[in-house]
């Protein structure tokens, strides 16, 4: 069956809202049609190349971000703190655990997310779900749920200018090396965390105090990595309209790319073979997520793999593993042995929070830091186990000072304190950079065995 971008239309809709005025809708897209892309062809290969590193083991991908941006929050304080805990975090995770780092943030584009129900019983009364800031509002009337197309347009130039900004910091120097000692958040507090974070960037500082004095010319002439980072965006994939309306022609190959992210996943809501959401991903080279839960079965895995990665490219599928602490050493193992010996090129990542929800004694959604660090390891351990790189992790997180996941260093007891997610609990600064210290550790115990592998391959 041949592609184009709106082949997806073709197949049965899911998780896109019937809209009460379609003419405004397709006037929506025409507008979005004409605006530049928010990425480049040459990014996606870059980042392609980076993936294809981790999946051998020769680097680890972290991805981490909100799980729903909105327009409310919209800020340079908001995107920069982000950012700094991501930067942090790579910090840990490549001078711990001796690793450079993919960073791809869950940023400017997540905001549109899966429901399971259409509706809501609010008051006792019926009205839409919110679908995320680009389909409708989440104050709880009927009003606010209704879908509105200029949304759609809102969500793409808050997108353009996160990505401005994000730009600018990567390569303007903010992520300088030298300033990692002041990267530190206030709210971080005195906490072991902090302590063991100051350590490290003071050790980096004198290293690299020690290289400039050594080098001729200066060290980020030596070294550019000192004094910039890549760092790239990704959404799961979902409204389509919006997807279809910003894919673009590479102008050097004439390749299809996605122009809203530089990766782009598939949830577990929608990653069914004949789903609208495949048939989009198919023809594009981005690199691809699937979500893959307890559930998952390893020749339908496969069949999926043949549609979204036929000639069977390294760096262009990663799998992010959520399946809970309670179901993750069994599901992880039980899928490595199916895939063995298959020859699929993929990348291996964990999600630990998607598969651990709780709820406090009020009922407020929540998720355990002792569950999601679990997960983590038992990942590790399993791919060790079967000869597995374990190539990623994906979180929910931000660089605000929230309460809403339980546990961590910083004692978070109590979800009253700041809870104000739009949807899943995120951790926070702290349960972030605890988090990063914890697998950059179980890594760097890890690493030398699996280093052996020069191939991807199972």
């Amino acid at each position: 069956m041949s592609w184009s971008r709106g082949s997806w239309r073709s197949k049965q809709l899911l998780h896109i809202p019937e809209y009460p005025y379609p003419a405004a809708l397709r006037s929506a897209e025409d507008r979005l049609k004409n605006c530049p892309p928010l990425i480049f062809a040459g990014e996606v290969r870059h980042l392609k190349s980076s993936l294809a590193r981790a999946a051998d083991g020769h680097a680890f991908l972290l991805q981490g971000g909100d799980c729903a941006e909105n327009f409310e929050e919209f800020n340079t304080k908001y995107i920069r703190d982000t950012f700094r805990v991501l930067l942090q975090m790579s910090l840990i995770l490549t001078f711990v655990g001796e690793k450079p780092v993919v960073k791809v943030g869950r940023v400017a584009g997540q905001y549109a997310k899966p429901r399971s129900a259409a509706t809501e019983i609010v008051d006792g009364q019926e009205i839409l779900t919110y679908r995320g800031d680009m389909i409708n509002r989440p104050e709880a009337t009927p009003e606010g749920r209704r879908p509105d197309p200029e949304r759609m347009l809102q969500a793409y130039f808050h997108s353009a200018a996160t990505l401005n900004l994000l730009r600018a910091f990567a390569t303007g120097g903010y992520a300088d090396l030298f300033r990692a000692g002041r990267w530190l958040l206030d709210f971080v507090g005195k906490s072991a965390v902090r302590k063991k974070y100051e350590n490290l960037a003071r050790g980096i500082n004198k290293t690299l105090g020690v290289m400039r004095a050594y080098s001729q010319p200066d060290i980020p002439e030596m070294i550019p990595a000192a004094n910039q980072v890549e760092f790239y965006s990704s959404h799961e994939a979902l409204f389509l309209p919006y997807e279809e309306a910003l894919a673009r022609e590479d102008s050097l190959t004439g390749d299809p790319v996605a122009g809203s992210a530089h990766f782009l996943w598939i949830g577990e809501r929608t990653r069914r073979l004949d789903s609208p959401q495949v048939e989009f991903l198919r023809g594009v080279i981005n690199p691809i997520g699937i979500k893959c839960g307890p559930g998952a079965d390893a020749s339908e895995m496969e069949k999926l793999l043949d549609i979204l990665n036929p000639d069977n490219e390294k760096g262009k599928i990663t799998i992010i593993l959520r399946a809970g602490v309670d179901k993750a050493e069994q599901t992880y193992r039980q899928l490595f042995r199916e895939f063995k010996g298959s020859g699929r090129e993929v990348l291996w990542s964990v999600d630990p929070m998607h598969g651990n929800p709780k709820s406090d004694r009020s009922g407020t959604k929540t998720r355990m830091f002792a569950d999601i660090l679990r997960e983590v390891e038992i990942f590790i351990d399993v791919c060790r186990g079967e000869g597995v790189v374990p190539g990623g992790v994906h979180l929910e997180m931000t660089g605000k000072n929230v309460t809403e996941c339980l546990g961590g260093s910083d004692r978070v007891e109590d979800l009253s304190g700041s809870y104000d997610t739009l949807c899943d609990p995120r951790l926070n600064a702290s349960q972030s950079l605890e988090l990063a210290f914890e697998i950059a550790e179980r890594l760097s115990a890890e690493q030398k065995p699996l280093l052996h592998r020069t191939s991807g391959r199972f």
